[in-house]
């Protein structure tokens, strides 16, 4: 089989759908949750700045 063009006929799944309180389309039907803000599992808006952020001070930077 082939992996171009015929494979992804197969792709018809819907996982996700509009989440209820960010609104994107990122709210995951069979974990009933919600992969941009976290509804469903958190009652605070996930917040995921911390992971990009520059590092401060001297020591064990990112190179």
């Amino acid at each position: 089989m082939s992996k171009g063009t015929p494979s992804f006929g197969k792709h018809n799944k819907v996982l996700h759908e509009t989440c209820k309180r960010c609104g994107h389309h990122a709210y995951n039907m069979k974990q009933k949750v919600c992969v941009k803000c976290g509804y469903g599992k958190s009652k605070r808006i996930l917040n995921l700045a911390w992971r990009w952020a520059k590092p401060t001070g001297k020591g064990n930077r990112k190179k």
